[in-house]
């Protein structure tokens, strides 16, 4: 395991005979307005500094290869008085704080100190940096430091252009260039999950050879970014474009985490460059993840900057609306994130993302990629939830929520709320409708009040940093491994009209009246619910694809239905689920709690009982789990 990398404890040991001596001859000066005395020795007749210890060093970042740092240091100083009828003697531990700067590329040979002064607390100075060296940046001075960047790197990109003119886009070769750094591109990984790298020092490293399917050791000059070229294929130029600004911020303000890391290892510009496991030292992986937040939270504000891109959501969002003849923002939102990830050169994702942090919460329900598809876009009254809640779910997180929380399965066991879009939905007229298509979705209104018919899941984002992430010579950008955790949240209230209540309420009446008319004859129950849903046995046998004899037979109680053929009845009748239930005991057909795929039947027979068959089928095959 690789030592922790610390600028106070490589300035502890550099610095030490420095700051002894220089605190020596202060003391020597100063030693009468440092309130030395004690108890023991209110009068001081002599004085000797025995020991000193650092404390503290504050860092703070200067331009170049250099930094500035404050040595708190604590002395150990022997006093002493002498009087008439005793000698008295005690010692003292006064402070002192070094105001010094060096060059780490000179391994702060060079340091020197420009002050010294009795230490005192002071808020952070400007620039401040971690033990680590990692630039301290608060959350609040993202958008600050992006345009920071901007002005010194790419100006331009910081001007607003008139209406009908698109936006001056962050060009990635030109960035980098203008930071001297080469982009280059090699198969760094046979999975393709490392998208780049930066060499800040030239190294001999291993990379995959395509052609002979195998790992190779390639020579990388410094100053150099590698770009994996399967990001062109597998990706989009918004995920190159991203990558490649990603690593230029990296260059920028991480530069001097691998200064640190080479103070440490003169060898490391040598053939075994990196750090095996360097990034499991806790503050390697500490650092390691603060700078690829970082990264990823300057990047987009770098090539999306705020005023240029507010300016040009505000004229697309204008200019849709009236094009499109839209009512509601959300109606065109698509459109808009379209052209703004066209204008600036990201992805659809990305442009979405920095709409939301600029405050346009109609684009929080566009381009939702769930289960394998784009959810349609839809919008909720402002404020309605917060940042980490979401109406939208994947189907097994529904299923799951569903096991695990006892309030939402009271809400869905009745049949009150459908899984349709990837969202909980009220089963109301105003909310639910079916398709030219026949199929069940959303209807118009629904999608623009989703706080209003649908339930709400709390998010919780997880992130790790692969474990070899922090390396002497490179830094990966890599695919995120990123995890949500969902839990169903009970406090939401949707703010369902109350017509729409008593409209599902009057469908529950009927159903349980249709409920407690059925007998434990499964010929009764079949007649009952075939009338009720005004269906032949032809009718039925070609909605679940078996054959009208096979029908007739099960109907007259001739025949009982295996498992499948009796969740396929319940499904081509639209049964809810009190009903579905009960047909399943009558027929003497169990859905085992502890079988996966009687689980999944479960599922579909609650939240997909008012689909046509071949959705719950389809439902259902997302999961690899077959119902025919």
């Amino acid at each position: 395991m690789a030592a922790v990398r610390s600028i106070f404890d490589y300035v502890s040991k550099k610095c030490y005979n420095g700051l002894f001596d220089a605190a020596k001859e202060y003391l020597d000066g100063h030693w009468r307005e440092m309130n030395l005395e004690t108890n023991r020795v209110p009068t001081i007749d002599s004085y000797e500094l025995v020991d000193a210890n650092v404390q503290r060093v504050y860092v703070s970042d200067l331009p170049g290869d250099r930094i500035a740092f404050d040595v708190g240091l604590e002395l150990e100083v022997a006093v002493s008085m002498v009087s008439r009828h005793n000698d008295s003697e005690d010692t003292s531990y006064p402070w002192l704080r070094f105001s010094c700067e060096g060059d780490l590329s000179q391994g702060l040979e060079d340091w020197v100190i420009n002050k010294i002064e009795m230490y005192s607390k002071r808020n952070p100075a400007p620039n401040s940096m971690s033990d680590a060296l990692v630039p301290d940046i608060p959350p609040a001075q993202y958008e600050k430091v992006a345009t920071e960047f901007l002005e010194k790197y790419y100006p331009e990109a910081l001007r607003t252009t008139k209406y009908g003119q698109p936006p001056v886009y962050v060009d990635p070769e030109i960035l980098a260039k203008r930071l001297n750094l080469s982009v280059v591109t090699h198969r760094i990984s046979k999975e393709g999950a490392i998208f780049g790298q930066l060499f800040f020092l030239a190294a001999d490293t291993e990379m995959y050879d395509a052609d002979h399917d195998r790992l190779v050791t390639v020579h990388v000059p410094e100053k150099t970014i590698v770009v994996d070229p399967q990001m062109y294929l597998l990706r989009n130029l918004g995920s190159v474009n991203n990558t490649i600004v990603h690593e230029c911020v990296h260059w920028v303000k991480h530069r001097k985490v691998f200064m640190l890391e080479k103070l440490y290892n003169d060898h490391a510009h040598g053939i075994t460059c990196e750090v095996v496991g360097g990034a499991r030292a806790n503050m390697s992986k500490l650092a390691t993840a603060r700078m690829e937040q970082q990264a990823n939270r300057l990047t987009p504000r770098i090539q999306m900057p705020a005023g240029p891109f507010k300016a040009k959501a505000s004229d697309y969002i204008v200019k849709f609306m009236r094009e499109m003849g839209a009512r509601h923002e959300i109606e065109v939102m698509e459109a808009v994130i379209e052209q703004l990830s066209i204008d600036f050169v990201v992805s659809k994702k990305a442009a979405k993302i920095r709409m939301v942090e600029l405050g346009y919460e109609s684009a929080v329900g566009t381009f939702t990629y769930v289960d394998g598809h784009y959810v349609p876009p839809h919008s909720y009254s402002k404020g309605a939830i917060s940042r980490n809640q979401t109406f939208t779910i994947s189907g097994q997180d529904a299923a799951i929520q569903r096991l695990v929380s006892p309030a939402l399965r009271s809400l869905t066991q009745e049949g009150d709320y459908l899984f349709l879009e990837n969202h909980y939905v009220f089963k109301a007229p105003l909310y639910v409708e079916k398709g030219q298509d026949g199929h069940l979705q959303l209807t118009p209104y629904a999608r623009s009040h989703m706080d209003e018919c649908c339930l709400v899941f709390d998010m919780e984002i997880k992130g790790e940093v692969g474990t070899e992430y922090y390396t002497v010579c490179y830094l990966n950008r890599e695919e995120g491994a990123y995890t949500f955790n969902i839990s169903y949240n009970e406090d939401f209230q949707a703010k369902t009209k109350d017509q729409q209540k008593a409209f599902r309420q009057q469908e529950k009446q009927e159903e349980m009246g249709i409920r407690m008319q059925m007998t434990d004859n499964p010929s009764q129950c079949m007649k009952l619910l075939m009338d009720w849903r005004k269906m032949s046995n032809m009718d039925l046998g070609v909605a679940i694809s078996r054959d009208e004899r096979t029908i007739r037979r099960i109907a007259n109680g001739e025949n009982t239905p295996n498992l499948e053929t009796a969740v396929l009845i319940c499904l081509g009748l639209n049964l809810p689920p009190t009903i579905s239930y009960k047909l399943l005991e009558v027929f003497g057909v169990k859905l085992m709690p502890g079988n996966t795929t009687h689980l999944w039947y479960q599922e579909a027979l609650n939240v997909k009982y008012n689909e046509p068959v071949e959705d719950a089928q389809a439902y259902l095959a997302e999961f690899d789990v077959e119902l025919k």
